[in-house]
């Protein structure tokens, strides 16, 4: 087995429908003994069909504040009034595993983990167009035309 110093995270970014998710749901189909997917924590609701510590784990925006307080995540981001996280208990457990740690975040959480000693290799996915990407959005079904609107807003300061 490889030293655990050699176990670089992997992330995973881009704008939201970049592609992010169906990118990694295939490495991690491809390179299940080698990968672990980190779950990030979020205070949004759940969708339909996602399950607490799979998709995320639903906490309270209380939870979540005190838990940045006492430094538990190596990156933190807020959208559409709901916060999400990646927490160095999470990626530390997949690393001690043997295994590399995936995780899919926004650019947001790219600079922050840029900051701490994990050290990962990123790969940015760019949508084909901004066409494609608004297509994408509103193919999910998941958000409001006010979201997808701030969604491509973002999206293209992202890319630029």
């Amino acid at each position: 087995m490889s030293s655990l110093k050699n176990l670089r995270p992997i992330v995973v970014c881009g704008p939201s429908g970049s592609g992010k998710t169906s990118l990694v749901a295939r490495l991690m189909k491809e390179f299940y003994n080698e990968l672990g997917f980190s779950v990030s924590h979020t205070t949004r609701k759940p969708r339909p069909g996602e399950k607490d510590g799979q998709h995320y784990h639903f906490i309270t925006k209380e939870q979540m504040l005190e838990d940045i307080k006492c430094e538990k995540f190596i990156e933190t981001a807020t959208f559409g009034g709901n916060m999400y996280g990646t927490s160095k208990t999470s990626v530390n457990d997949i690393t001690k595993s043997g295994k590399i740690c995936i995780l899919e975040i926004d650019v947001q959480g790219v600079k922050q983990i840029k900051k701490t000693e994990f050290n990962p290799w990123f790969i940015f996915i760019e949508p084909p167009s901004m066409e494609a990407l608004e297509a994408r959005l509103k193919a999910r079904n998941t958000e409001t035309e006010e979201g997808i609107v701030q969604r491509l807003k973002i999206a293209e300061e992202e890319l630029t």
